[in-house]
C-alpha cells in the first residue's frame, strides 16, 4: 500500500490519488468541505443530503461537484447509506427521493459518476480501467467488519473487473491518534478474527483502545486480492478547516455536520 503526502495548506475544494489519477478515463475526487455556498457548521461544500442544511445549498454544493467531475448534476449518483455490506448496480440516473439504501455502488455507464458520502467513516474509490468499471464504497467500522469492500470488488467483476487489475484509493477519513473505542468494540474485531488486534493499540483511557481504520479497510482490501491500494492518509477529525468531522463535531457539542461526497466517474 502506497500513502501519499498532501500539503496540508491545499485551498482547493478536491482531493485527488495519483493511483487513479494516472487512469485513462477515470475521473474521480475526494471532495473537502472548500468551494461551496453552506454556511454554519455546513461551510461550505456540504453535500449530505440527510443533514439539516438547506436543501437548495445542498444542491448547489452537489451541482459544483458534478461539475468537477464533468457530469450533469442529475447524473451525480449517492445512495441512502445504512453503514451495511450491500452494493448496488448504477446503470442510469435515479431520482434523489428514490435513493437505494446502500453502503457502495458500481457501474460500467460512462457518464455517470458515483460517490459516498462520509464525515468520518472511510471512502474508498475503485477503478480497472481496462475494463471500464468503477466503484466507490462508504466503509465505516461496521460496513468495513460486514466486508462492504470485498462486496464491492465482487460486484465489479460480475460487470467484467478482474480484481488483479483493480486500482483502490483511500481517502479522508478518521485516523488512529483521534479514533478511540470501547473495549466492547475490540471484542468484536478480535472475535471476528483474532488477527485484527494489530489494528488497535492501547488508549490513554483505561480499557479503551485506538482504532486503526484505514489499515483495517487497507487489510481488507489486499486480503481480497487487490493488488494496488493508495491511502492519501489525510485524517478528517484533526483538519477542520478542510474536513468535516462526525465525532468532532460530537465532542463539540454542534448540532449538526457536514458531509463530504467522494466520487468517480467513467468519462463519455
Amino acid at each position: 500500500m502506497s500513502r501519499v503526502p498532501v500539503p496540508p495548506g491545499d485551498p482547493g475544494m478536491q482531493i485527488i490519488a495519483p493511483a487513479l489519477e494516472r487512469l485513462p478515463g477515470i475521473r474521480h475526487a475526494f471532495f473537502t468541505r472548500r468551494g461551496g455556498v453552506s454556511g454554519g457548521p455546513y461551510a461550505s461544500l456540504n453535500g449530505g443530503t440527510g443533514s439539516d442544511d438547506a436543501p437548495a445549498h445542498v444542491a448547489e454544493n452537489r451541482a459544483r461537484m458534478a461539475g468537477a467531475l464533468g457530469v450533469a448534476p442529475e447524473r451525480f449518483l449517492t445512495v441512502y447509506q445504512t453503514h451495511s455490506p450491500v452494493v448496488v448496480v448504477a446503470q442510469a440516473p435515479w431520482a434523489g427521493d428514490a435513493r437505494p439504501r446502500a453502503d457502495a455502488i458500481v457501474t460500467r455507464v460512462q457518464g455517470l459518476a458515483i460517490g459516498v458520502s462520509t464525515a468520518d467513516c472511510g471512502p474508498v474509490l475503485f477503478a480497472d480501467a481496462e475494463a471500464g468499471v468503477i466503484g466507490a464504497a462508504h466503509a465505516g467500522w461496521r460496513g468495513a467488519l460486514a466486508g462492504v469492500t470485498d462486496a464491492t470488488v465482487a460486484a465489479m467483476e460480475r460487470l467484467g473487473a478482474d480484481r488483479r487489475r483493480i486500482v483502490a484509493a483511500l481517502g479522508p477519513m478518521i485516523r488512529q491518534p483521534s479514533y478511540e473505542v470501547g473495549p466492547e468494540f475490540v471484542t468484536r474485531f478480535k472475535a471476528d478474527d483474532g488477527a485484527n488486534e494489530r489494528f488497535f493499540k492501547p488508549s490513554p483511557r483505561p480499557k479503551h483502545a485506538l482504532f486503526d481504520l484505514p489499515g483495517y479497510i487497507a487489510a481488507r482490501l489486499t486480503a481480497a486480492g487487490i493488488r494496488r491500494v493508495q491511502d492519501l492518509g489525510l485524517c478528517t477529525y484533526e483538519d477542520p478547516t478542510r474536513f468535516f468531522s462526525f465525532r468532532r463535531s460530537t465532542h463539540r457539542k454542534e448540532a449538526d455536520y457536514g458531509r463530504h461526497v467522494n466520487a468517480i466517474a467513467l468519462e463519455n
